[in-house]
């Protein structure tokens, strides 16, 4: 009996030693991610696959096995409500600007350790100490996009396309789609009368109303992801959209449709950056993840996966990611813009006070029952 312990004993120890000589560590870490839906190459179609291939380098540089547990989140107010009941814990989230600028405000995200992101180095200035984040201390930039104009140029006469005026244009009356949310749908009508989306005086609200009143028996339909199948199948002619967007409406197009993109003069910018949650469980694990994120391979793969604009100088200044996307993707994703900046800092949508959030509610009701 005891040469049997002894036999078991000296196996445990050599099982130990062995595990031990190679580095290996039992224990599985867990890495909680929560992101946009459909906002990562996720390996289908035989994509690169973002959150496996993470698993695999960490595991093969850190000698340490991960699990990545990605959830998903539908907007921006949803991921906040979820996090505020401090019921669960991530570790990344992908806000939009505003919503970051509020869970700073909120004292909801931790400061980065940059040492840790070493590939921040690859963000252009330009996307630096925007309004939202503006000594640079809570997020990395992970894409950005500007809300632009898509029609089907079997319908609309070219002359007519080149400014917010066409989306009232009466020519195309029951031809045009409106967004089904008070922000987006108010800033196509601020924007267009050249009114400052960011205002707390009611009277600036109150002309965008009118103003959207009197597009109202134009409009078709007020949409959001179902602006997909009527713009690709032809059901409508006219609506305003993210960039990105337009690309997967232009695959899907129906033969009778030609879809075509413009941006207006006045439009809304908007970036989405990765930040850390201050109830993160693993904040030195996320910074590493977010540093992967910027490296080439799944940088690029994401930017032609979700077909928005990367600030990440390895992705736009890539000759293989420009051939792949072709030259009206590029022309149309990473516009020439004199100061991208100046244009952001204007034109981007910023957190409203409460009484004009309130208001603009009592106003979008209005609308919708007029």
């Amino acid at each position: 009996m005891k040469k049997l312990t002894a036999l078991l004993l000296a196996a445990v120890l050599l099982c130990a030693v062995l595990l031990s000589g190679c580095g290996g560590k039992t224990e599985t870490l867990t890495l909680n991610v929560y992101n946009w839906g459909e906002y990562i190459s996720d390996g289908s179609e035989g994509s690169f696959d973002t959150v496996r291939e993470f698993e695999k380098w960490y595991a093969e540089a850190y000698k340490q096995s991960i699990h990545v547990n990605y959830d998903t989140y539908a907007s921006n107010e949803d991921m906040y409500n979820k996090l505020s009941t401090g019921a669960v814990s991530y570790d990344v989230v992908v806000p939009s600007d505003y919503m970051i600028a509020r869970m700073i405000s909120e004292d909801m995200l931790q400061p980065l350790n940059f040492d840790n992101i070493p590939n921040y180095r690859y963000i252009s200035d330009q996307f630096r100490s925007l309004y939202y984040d503006p000594e640079n201390l809570y997020s990395v930039p992970y894409t950005y996009g500007v809300i632009g104009i898509i029609y089907n140029a079997n319908v609309v006469d070219e002359a007519d396309a080149g400014g917010w005026d066409l989306m009232w244009n009466r020519a195309y009356a029951g031809n045009i789609l409106q967004f089904n949310n008070s922000r987006d749908a108010f800033g196509t009508a601020q924007y267009k009368l050249g009114l400052d989306v960011n205002s707390s005086d009611p009277a600036v609200w109150d002309q965008a109303l009118a103003e959207l009143k009197a597009q109202a028996p134009l409009v078709k339909s007020y949409v959001m992801d179902e602006i997909y199948n009527m713009m690709e199948s032809g059901e409508a002619a006219i609506g305003a959209y993210y960039a990105g967007d337009y690309f997967t409406m232009l695959d899907n197009q129906s033969e009778n449709v030609d879809l075509r993109f413009y941006y207006p003069e006045r439009t809304n910018y908007f970036f989405d950056a990765m930040c850390i949650p201050k109830s993160a469980q693993h904040k030195e694990l996320a910074e590493i993840f977010i540093n992967y994120m910027l490296s080439e391979e799944p940088a690029i793969a994401n930017a032609e996966y979700i077909c928005y604009a990367s600030p990440n100088s390895l992705v736009y200044e890539n000759a293989d990611y420009a051939d792949e996307m072709g030259e009206e993707a590029m022309e149309i994703l990473y516009p020439e813009l004199e100061d991208f900046t100046a244009l952001y800092n204007e034109y981007a949508y910023r957190n409203l006070d409460q009484a004009t959030l309130d208001y603009l509610n009592t106003l979008w009701e209005a609308l919708k029952i007029s």
